[in-house]
């Protein structure tokens, strides 16, 4: 767990993991900032791993947040089922945009380096519209 990664998360109201956990410390380190909700994502093949689910429905503020690990998994219409936001991650790739009036976040990883991608986590501050995530980059650690 990247000390960068917890800094820049103190002070969340709420932890979203967007899978690709690799290990249960990683998210006993992450409650013991805030709550958390996490995905399986594809690394996540052990027993522990197993017992993630895999998509989370999240109310949150004035946003129903629908969360899965591939966003090619997505088997619903998110604005038509009534979702404001869509949470993934298994591209790696930190991004964001809009779609029929849907937010898709990628917040990157926090974990180790992927390819070339920048190591991240976002931000979301649900009290402040329109919606906005803020990718934060991490240094590098040895």
């Amino acid at each position: 767990m990247r000390d960068a990664a917890l800094r820049a998360l103190r002070g969340s109201d709420l932890i979203l993991h967007a899978g690709d956990v690799g290990a249960p410390e990683i998210l006993d380190a992450l409650k013991a900032l805030a709550p958390v909700v996490a995905v399986r994502g594809n690394v996540d093949s052990s027993a522990w791993g197993r017992a993630l689910p895999l998509t989370e429905i999240i109310e949150a503020e004035s946003a129903t947040i629908y969360m899965l690990h591939i966003l090619e998994d997505l088997e619903l219409n998110p604005s038509v089922a009534g979702f404001q936001i869509v949470i993934c991650g298994h591209s790696h790739k930190p991004g964001q945009y809009w779609q029929a009036g849907v937010l898709y976040v990628n917040p990157g990883s926090a974990g180790p380096r992927r390819f070339r991608l920048p190591i991240t986590v976002a931000r979301l501050d649900l009290g402040r519209k329109p919606w906005h995530a803020e990718f934060i980059e991490l240094e590098s650690e040895s």
